[in-house]
């Protein structure tokens, strides 16, 4: 799979601007992160800005230390450039997989955002070859559910580390 760089990186829907992640992206997520319910269901507290700014630094390199794993990752921007959460993507089996998540910060959640964004993403990578997208959801966690289910994967009746696992898988062209 190509790299995608730029604004070939970039992603838009109706009411969203996914942008790739840059380290300076920490100062106004650690904001929009910084509700403790948002680790309900993932566990962890919010973090700190030295943590985020640490963890983008990582992020943005695009690929993992080993680099086995592609690491796309998007800060999900109202068209009015509010910043309301993030989606992400480790792109794996030389492009042919991925893994993705997705987190709408507390104010934002309830009006549809985290579907938009997530459909989206699928099909961006879908468009680069990707075939298997996988996300894994708390089984507790209905809202989540609803995201998978809506940007088009099954819930697998597989489990890891306690959550459920949804999967698409696109047929090859």
């Amino acid at each position: 799979m190509p790299k995608a760089t730029g604004t070939e990186a970039r992603i838009r829907t109706g009411r969203l601007e996914l942008l790739p992640l840059v380290v300076d992206d920490a100062d106004e997520m650690v904001e929009v992160l910084g509700d403790q319910r948002l680790h309900d269901f993932i566990g962890g507290r919010p973090a700190t800005l030295e943590e985020l700014r640490t963890r983008y630094a990582v992020l943005a390199d695009a690929h993992s230390p080993d680099g086995s794993q592609e690491w796309r990752n998007w800060i999900l921007r109202l068209r009015d450039g509010t910043a309301v959460g993030t989606v992400q993507a480790t792109i794996v089996e030389d492009g042919r997989a991925a893994e993705i998540a997705w987190v709408v910060g507390t104010p934002w959640q309830g009006r549809g955002l985290a579907s938009e964004a997530a459909i989206g993403l699928v099909a961006w990578l879908e468009a680069r070859g990707v075939r298997t997208i996988t996300a894994h959801v708390h089984p507790d966690h209905r809202a989540s559910a609803a995201v998978a289910a809506r940007a088009g994967l099954e819930q697998t009746g597989e489990r890891h580390a306690g959550e459920l696992l949804w999967r698409r898988i696109t047929a090859e062209r």
